[in-house]
């Protein structure tokens, strides 16, 4: 802990915890305290909502994924209860040291943490997209809901398929901006889709 304090988890003792970029004169006074095995771990956002509906989630799930979270899904219970798990796929997680040795330099260490600060900043980037392409989608979807329903059954308005490819010409209900262009284009998207799994 950063203020003095150590946070347990899991029988394990957390050296050091933070939310911004970090650098190795933060890192190697917590390294010293470990008796144990140290791992040094990037974790980016994971964020679960409880949805009304099937519908809603489906909406959720579509903005994550265009914005990158592309290890998203949505879970169903057995009593209806729906859930969608928004993650990405960007962490990190590297052992540094064994029962309290150092097992790499400390330039390993630098350069590690340069990527770990890197996946950071792309994690603030793809947390700022959502709430952006969140915004668009619900305006949009409450432009959507204000037209009669006869109007919206003729528009053939199905929010989500189970696999749907994606058209780069043609990016339908994807939000798009000059920030996110050039990663949409550089991404290896093999296009939308849902998991739905039966909670335990």
């Amino acid at each position: 802990g950063i203020n003095g304090f150590e946070v347990q988890k899991q029988n394990c003792c957390w050296l050091l915890v933070t939310h911004k970029t970090c650098v190795k004169d933060d890192v190697m006074p917590a390294l010293r305290k470990a008796t144990g095995d140290a791992i040094l771990k990037f974790e980016p956002l994971i964020l679960h909502v409880q949805c009304r509906e099937l519908q809603d989630a489906q909406i959720l799930h579509s903005v994550a994924i265009d914005s990158g979270f592309r290890n998203s899904g949505i879970t169903v219970g057995k009593r209806g209860k729906t859930m969608l798990a928004i993650r990405s796929t960007h962490g990190l997680e590297v052992p540094l040291s064994h029962k309290g040795k150092l097992m790499v330099t400390e330039e390993y260490i630098d350069f590690l943490l340069q990527i770990a600060n890197q996946k950071m900043e792309e994690n603030k980037k793809r947390i700022e997209r959502f709430y952006n392409c969140l915004q668009h989608a619900l305006e949009k979807e409450t432009v959507t809901n204000s037209y009669p329903k006869k109007k919206i059954k003729d528009k053939n308005n199905s929010s989500y398929t189970r696999k749907k490819k994606r058209n780069p010409e043609a990016a339908h209900d994807k939000c798009i901006t000059e920030e996110n262009d050039e990663d949409c284009e550089n991404d290896d998207d093999p296009g939308i889709s849902i998991t739905i799994f039966p909670e335990d």
